[in-house]
């Protein structure tokens, strides 16, 4: 219809109008059960192997991330003997296989986060994660893992590892011929540190990094260490840096890779 200025109104039907309000409302609830469905699926959850059910008494937590720290875990501290497995943490995501059991315990050779208790000294613990962790889900790993055990007087150990490519530095790199350390600490730690410190403007980021973030906020003792190396698979020369830096806490094993395979 027209005004009296000329103006020409568009018609409209309130019918139509509120079809489409009930199209969107449908679709808005439909989207808001998909996305809780698959905040439900990527939940983390820490599944125990033993009656014992965190938190659990603890001195020294290693915790191992990527494919050279875990490496070094089983091939110069698992293997051992001196472990048995306590719990194990169960997530999904896109890069995580296991999606069809989230309830069953990884099968050997699979990628898993498992957490290991030492026979001899039970207050000791390493978790091995050798599993893609998103970086939604890192924050929760990390409250998990760390809630399964008493964080009073107790001291965490990071091992991490990252291409030499990405380490920065204004001077020629004269250990690029060979991996090499460099480590991040708390506040609250104020012991000795096994490897120079990680120089700005390099970072570390990941999984690594909100375990050593959480510990700071926390005021937990903790170290992270960080491999270089230009080699982009697990090797002896890379997995042997970490020995110092657990040295303080295990009894590092003196194979050598070849010697486990």
């Amino acid at each position: 219809m027209a005004t009296f200025f000329g103006e020409v109104l568009s018609v409209y039907s309130r019918a139509v109008e509120e079809d489409e309000y009930d199209d969107m409302t449908n679709e808005n609830e439909e989207d808001e059960q998909i996305r809780r469905e698959i905040e439900e699926k990527r939940c983390v959850q820490v599944r125990w192997l033993s009656e014992t059910e965190g938190p659990v008494p603890c001195s020294d937590l290693i915790v191992s991330v990527g494919p050279s720290a875990a490496g070094f875990v089983s091939a110069y501290v698992l293997s051992s003997g001196d472990w048995t497995p306590l719990a194990w943490v169960s997530l999904w995501n896109e890069r995580s296989p296991g999606a069809g059991r989230p309830d069953a315990a990884p099968g050997p050779g699979e990628p898993s986060c498992v957490l290991y208790q030492q026979k001899h000294n039970p207050a000791v613990l390493v978790c091995r994660c050798s599993c893609f962790v998103a970086e939604d889900q890192q924050l929760e790993w990390t409250e998990k893992v760390l809630g399964c055990v008493q964080t009073r007087d107790l001291k965490v150990t990071v091992l991490s590892d990252c291409s030499a490519a990405e380490y920065k530095t204004s001077d020629y790199l004269s250990e690029s011929a060979g991996p090499f350390l460099r480590s991040l600490r708390t506040a609250a730690h104020t012991g000795p540190v096994a490897s120079p410190a990680l120089e700005p403007p390099n970072i570390s980021s990941g999984l690594a990094a909100a375990v050593l973030s959480h510990c700071q906020v926390q005021q937990i003792s903790a170290v992270l260490y960080q491999c270089y190396s230009d080699v982009p698979h697990p090797d002896s020369l890379s997995m042997q840096t970490y020995r110092a830096a657990v040295s303080s806490v295990l009894k590092v094993s003196n194979l050598t890779v070849s010697d486990l395979l």
